[in-house]
């Protein structure tokens, strides 16, 4: 899948330099890990992250109990204790689900705090990159820390300490 991927870049590629346009080269991991207020945005988010995940393995922990006292207790009650009892158990999962569900889901609350957080710095980088590009006259930036799509490039033409000084930081 990644070649027939490659082809269609490595073909745009080429188009632009038999036309002699400037290009260019970013690495957005090298861009992020230069720039402290993302260092400090993973951090509170790996540390909300972690509280969470330790909050929704201790509601599980908590069904599993419910579930051993369940199965110990299970001969000693009547059809309907066993019922409810069942029922609270399986109520819990689906609390516990969508406990997880809020806080990890696609549009959960981690989701939404890492758009607080980190979609700041990613417009800034953008704008950063789309200026460089203007005042060199790139036609094209590349971002190479997004896979293996390229297969050579001349670390000559990597723009990356320049988005940095732009946005203010210094390697």
């Amino acid at each position: 899948m990644k070649r027939i991927l490659l082809i269609p870049a490595l073909v745009a590629l080429f188009s632009v330099m038999a036309f002699g346009q400037k290009y260019a080269f970013v690495d957005t991991e090298y861009i992020l890990s230069n720039i402290p207020s993302y260092k400090a945005a993973q951090d509170q988010l790996d540390k909300t992250s972690e509280e969470w995940q330790k909050e929704v393995e201790s509601q599980y922990a908590e069904i599993e109990k419910m579930y051993k006292d369940y199965q110990a207790e299970k001969v000693l009650l009547t059809d309907d204790m066993r019922r409810k009892r069942e029922d609270e158990i399986i109520n819990k999962e689906k609390e516990v689900k969508e406990l997880q569900k809020k806080y990890f889901g696609q549009d959960g609350a981690l989701f939404v705090k890492r758009q607080e957080l980190v979609k700041p710095i990613q417009d800034d980088i953008y704008q950063a990159v789309k200026d460089i590009a203007t005042e060199n006259g790139y036609a094209v930036i590349f971002d190479t820390s997004s896979g293996p799509t390229m297969l050579y490039f001349n670390p000559r033409y990597d723009v990356s300490d320049e988005v940095l000084q732009k946005l203010g930081y210094k390697n």
